[in-house]
């Protein structure tokens, strides 16, 4: 049983390898998605890259996506980095960047490589921006959520008594 499950761990293993590209071996065929006007560009440069679908994926991401990121993030104030309404858009562009480009290569999106993309950019641009830290709420909320059930404990259990003892049963 054990030797059937490793046979099809390698056999499972080869064909994730021959469908999304292994480093050391290069594409031979390019299935590509059709869902925007760029998607025949990056599936030609990726049979011209002549390397892993995730090499291109990531040279592409590189070069389309970053470049353009970084530049307008360089156009900022290094201050306004951390104001959201001042890098909403890029930060927008930026996914829909390498989301078009993994969709177009028929990549499941989010993939690791995005992922690593989007760490890189939180710990080069967005690492010394305050974070919103959780507190408590004031004193006089907490009493009033503490002391409300304290409070209906008693004339509940008051109106269960009174109910009881009446011996109507019917209310």
């Amino acid at each position: 049983m054990k030797g059937a499950l490793g046979f099809i761990g390698v056999f499972l293993s080869f064909l994730s390898d021959a469908t999304y590209g292994n480093t050391a071996m290069p594409m031979v065929h390019m299935p590509c998605g059709n869902k925007t006007h760029n998607c025949q560009d990056f599936c030609d440069i990726c049979l011209m890259y002549n390397g892993a679908i995730m090499d291109c994926l990531s040279t592409l991401v590189e070069h389309l996506c970053l470049r353009n990121f970084k530049e307008a993030m360089a156009s900022l104030n290094s201050s306004d980095w951390c104001i959201w309404g001042n890098v909403r858009s890029m930060y927008s562009n930026l996914s829909l960047c390498t989301e078009e480009i993994s969709d177009c290569l028929l990549i499941p999106w989010p993939n690791p490589l995005v992922e690593q993309t989007f760490v890189d950019i939180h710990s080069t641009f967005f690492k010394d921006c305050p974070t919103e830290e959780l507190s408590d709420p004031p004193p006089a909320i907490i009493f009033a959520l503490v002391i409300t059930p304290i409070c209906l404990i008693p004339v509940m259990v008051s109106l269960v008594v009174l109910k009881t003892k009446n011996g109507d049963g019917s209310s």
